[in-house]
């Protein structure tokens, strides 16, 4: 497999659209590390990022969406994730909540009907996902067990001699080190907290 390495000034997000279309797997920038992602409605492209990341099949992977309109059919939509998504989103909150029915394929919804997601507020996921009209698969960059990867030849290492690689790498050169995104669960209207990131949510 060959990795296609563009610049994040030299991107054509029509171009980059129509490959997740496709199904190809994406590496692009977060708002913390570099991610690895694709359409998360296409069963395929999430099976493929299983295989390049080695990840266990029962941890199913969050999604990142532009705005709360892109997830609103996919989950079961209450006041507390209202209130959430008015305080904290765009931003690092990730939200595990019960998915609406079997919309979105396994990988991305678990075994128990949950799905892990939140608003972006990096310019370029969201722009990728607004374009795409469909949330986007964002698990960190990295084998599994591996470090999560903030610069490209961390990447560009961890998969030269891989057998399944990622089909396209945005660089947008060094990330700053950000905290990972704080992470609750919302149920029956309760919220609790799963792992404590930066941001502290307060109801």
């Amino acid at each position: 497999m060959y990795m296609q390495i563009v610049k994040q000034a030299d991107i054509s997000i029509p171009d980059i659209v129509l490959a997740l279309k496709a199904g190809k797997t994406l590496v692009y920038p977060t708002e913390t590390c570099y991610g690895l992602g694709c359409d998360a409605t296409n069963q395929v492209a999430i099976e493929h990022i299983f295989e390049i990341k080695h990840r266990q099949r029962n941890k199913p992977m969050l999604v990142v969406a532009a705005d709360i309109s892109l997830m609103m059919e996919y989950v079961v939509w209450d006041e507390t994730l209202q209130k959430i998504a008015d305080r904290y989103w765009p931003g690092p909150v990730t939200v595990v909540v019960q998915a609406q029915g079997r919309l979105l394929p396994l990988g991305v919804v678990g075994e128990d009907g949950t799905l892990a997601f939140r608003i972006t507020k990096h310019p370029l996921a969201a722009e990728l996902s607004r374009s795409l009209d469909a949330p986007i698969v964002s698990t960190s960059a990295n084998i599994a067990s591996l470090e999560s990867p903030y610069d490209i030849s961390s990447i560009v290492s961890m998969y030269g001699g891989a057998e399944m690689q990622p089909d396209i790498i945005i660089d947008a050169g060094e990330l700053p080190y950000e905290s990972p995104s704080t992470v609750v669960r919302v149920k029956d209207g309760r919220m609790r907290v799963l792992r404590q990131g930066e941001i502290v949510v307060k109801l």
